[in-house]
């Protein structure tokens, strides 16, 4: 077993990953190559971050990693806003993923701040 596998964060981050793909489903198709795509991408990073970053040979190359996972996260709640201005999503599913991202990015903090 590799070491991010372990970690709470990268379970989440992969959930959170998993129910961004849901939602996209539903988003319209000409955003195919824009906004589905860019919030694929950014979801995806979160948790590819976390394990590239378990994977580097100092805590301060992980924390780096880290920092990006949670910039991949926020990214998230920036295209959310947007999905939701642009009638794609309602208020109650941004709130949602909202709400999970301002966790994930909360527990990603505090995992950091333990390898300092």
């Amino acid at each position: 077993m590799f070491r991010f596998e372990e970690l709470d964060i990268w379970k989440l981050a992969v959930e959170y990953a998993n129910e961004i793909y849901d939602l996209t489903k539903k988003l319209p198709m000409d955003e195919k190559y824009n906004l589905i795509g860019q919030l694929k991408r950014a979801a995806l990073s979160i948790s590819n971050n976390i394990a590239e970053g378990s994977g580097t040979s100092t805590k301060k190359n992980f924390c780096s990693f880290l920092d990006i996972s949670a910039s991949s996260t926020l990214e998230t709640v920036n295209l959310l806003h947007f999905a939701k201005i642009r009638h794609y999503i309602v208020e109650e599913e941004r709130l949602r993923f909202y709400n999970k991202a301002e966790l994930l990015v909360k527990k990603i903090r505090s995992f950091k701040n333990s390898l300092k």
